[in-house]
């Protein structure tokens, strides 16, 4: 066996020790040999030691150029959030000839992160032709399939994984949000047999959620909610969220913007005309049809939901907190910190992290990222010629929208969605919040319903448009015709034309929503 191989065979077996002196003796054999210092990259890497195999996977890359190599740099410098030069080191892989099918599948992973979806189909078609029984490979060219509108190439794939592993709970999920359920094609026996065979909370989780919208989709409201009540109570025990974590965030922001001084926004961000346009809101209230209808515009294309400017506001608060800085994006302490940044310098950082997902050949960008709205406050001051665009929906509507929607079930920005009062006490924040940013910001975020959107969609497509200092396009009315990728849960309404099909959706659930309704209006928020 080669040092080559042995260094593989060790890392197979998950002998990061053998597999590191197996690939550090190979490197001190022949300091040319790029093979070395891969492995050792990849050794330090799943150990965990991610900065230490970025500079070993480099060297390796400048002794010899390989597809391998480079899709497994990218890999980790998206780790350490370095988007921009992943996105060139994918770029090269995707330039030489196609590996393996794990690097292929890696390449598609990185492409798929930085929001390229439809770029990242030939690497994951690539991987599965390679090893076709392989079902992760499988899932997630049936993800790119339908966040790219292919919508029975990703049920074929889905059934495909399902025949081959029939409690497979992401597909199971995958396909009940495909497409709008009917009468005549459903899953639901087939996934009571799923539920009844879970072993795992996180499958359960995936199956009851895949459940309750089928269910709600075949007009059984009820049992719909009961899978939901259970699949979230379980997985807010499971991450153990507390409200007040959110609450401390909401305070922190109204203490920090709240004060003298922030409110004037200087002279920001100089560096170009093509100033950014920032969709906000809470998630399911309208943000992805709003990116869809603005990118339908001749002059305007969609980034998607860039992390740009939490991690843009997050590192330069970095270097203003005492202590040992927090791992969280957005807590109090990098709030309180981001009051010292010098706004030019947070749209120096945004446009950096920005410019490898911006579309090329349009004047302006979307960033459709919600929860934007928390750094609204930032984007104003960084952006004097920014236009931002809040989403609003009935407060009812976005509660329940938000509870029967399963988001990246670890990320803590929606934590709260797991309960229904916290959700409801979470929309009440936000609203005080936006109430905030109009006193500080008058008339510089158009807050926008989406009922009436809904109901004149001319005429406030009119007003989104002027708002954003756009000409009108006739295009933006047939959004549904953008061929963009969606990798949002609206990926199947926003490919069919306007409706209202949504509107008062909570209704149907009566006795469910009745302390969120009695709540609201202790508080004064309208809801009749």
């Amino acid at each position: 066996m080669t040092p080559e191989a042995g260094a593989r065979a060790a890392l197979q077996r998950g002998d990061l020790h053998g597999a590191a002196a197996a690939a550090r003796a190979l490197a001190d054999s022949d300091p040319q040999d790029p093979a070395g210092y891969f492995l050792l990259g990849i050794a330090a890497a799943e150990a965990g030691q991610i900065a230490k195999a970025v500079p070993l996977i480099e060297a390796a890359v400048e002794r010899g150029p390989r597809a391998e190599y480079l899709a497994h740099l990218a890999r980790l410098l998206i780790l350490l959030r370095r988007d921009g030069e992943a996105a060139e080191a994918a770029r090269q892989a995707m330039a030489l000839p196609p590996g393996d099918a794990l690097t292929c599948d890696t390449i598609g992973c990185v492409l798929a992160r930085l929001g390229d979806h439809e770029a990242s189909m030939v690497p994951f078609a690539g991987a599965v032709a390679a090893e076709p029984d392989n079902l992760d490979y499988r899932y997630n060219l049936a993800a790119a399939s339908g966040f790219t509108g292919r919508v029975e190439e990703a049920r074929g794939h889905y059934e495909r994984i399902l025949a081959a592993d029939p409690g497979n709970a992401r597909a199971h999920y995958a396909l009940a949000i495909l497409s709008r359920q009917t009468h005549e094609a459903h899953h639901v026996p087939r996934l009571e047999a799923a539920l009844a065979a879970a072993a795992r909370p996180d499958d359960a989780l995936r199956i009851r959620y895949a459940l309750a919208k089928e269910l709600e989709d075949l007009g059984q409201a009820a049992a719909a909610f009961g899978h939901l009540s259970l699949a979230n109570a379980a997985h807010k025990r499971a991450i153990r969220y507390d409200f007040a974590q959110d609450a401390a965030i909401f305070d922190a922001i109204e203490a920090t913007f709240g004060g003298a001084g922030l409110a004037d926004p200087g002279p920001g961000y100089q560096g170009a005309d093509d100033a950014p346009i920032f969709v906000v809101g809470m998630p399911r209230t309208g943000t992805t049809l709003v990116d869809r209808i603005l990118s339908s515009h001749a002059d305007v294309g969609s980034a998607g939901e860039l992390q740009a400017m939490p991690l843009a506001v997050k590192q330069l608060a970095g270097r203003h907190l005492a202590g040992t800085p927090s791992r969280l994006v957005i807590d109090p302490a990098t709030v309180a910190a981001s009051a010292a940044i010098d706004p030019r310098l947070v749209g120096e950082a945004y446009m950096a992290r920005a410019a490898h997902q911006r579309p090329q050949g349009t004047a302006r960008f979307v960033d459709k990222l919600p929860a934007n709205f928390l750094y609204i406050g930032h984007i104003l001051r960084a952006f004097p010629k920014a236009s931002v665009v809040c989403l609003r929906r009935h407060p009812m509507d976005t509660v329940w929208s938000n509870y029967k929607n399963l988001f990246a079930s670890l990320s803590a920005y929606y934590g709260y969605s797991y309960d229904l009062m916290d959700t409801a006490r979470y929309y009440l924040r936000f609203d005080r919040l936006m109430a905030l940013w109009e006193r500080l910001y008058p008339g510089r975020v158009l807050q926008l319903s989406y009922e009436g959107l809904v109901a004149d969609q001319e005429g406030q497509t009119r007003r989104l448009l002027g708002h954003c200092g756009l000409g009108w396009d006739a295009a933006c009315l047939a959004f549904h015709e953008n061929r963009a990728a969606v990798a949002t849960p609206s990926a199947a309404q926003v490919r069919r034309k306007l409706n209202s099909d949504a509107v008062g959706r909570w209704k149907s659930q009566g006795e469910g929503m009745a302390e969120v309704a009695a709540f609201f209006r202790a508080e004064g928020i309208a809801i009749d």
